[in-house]
């Protein structure tokens, strides 16, 4: 029971670890609303790198985008709506 424990904790810190890594654990982007790019064009910046967008929304000052990568695997992609660069991926 323990050891069952243990490894639950370790995989709760795990996760929650890395949840805070993707979007570097912070706000993408202090720029005000006003200096962010539309919705569509931030995913067409992404689609440019060869994502295919399934959804998006923002939240916490960072594009956050479900998508699928060249190979079809499911990616999580953090972005600053200000350019559409990539700040960080799960």
């Amino acid at each position: 029971m323990r050891k069952i424990f243990i490894l639950t904790v370790a995989a709760v810190i795990l996760a929650a670890a890395s949840a805070q890594a993707g979007s570097l654990g912070k706000p993408c982007t202090s720029a005000p609303e006003a200096q962010w790019l539309p919705m569509g064009q931030l995913q067409a910046k992404v689609e440019a790198q060869g994502y295919k967008v399934q959804k998006a929304k923002l939240k916490n000052a960072c594009g956050e985008l479900y998508t699928l990568d060249k190979n079809g695997h499911r990616v999580e992609l953090f972005v600053d709506p200000t350019n559409g660069q990539i700040i960080g991926q799960m």
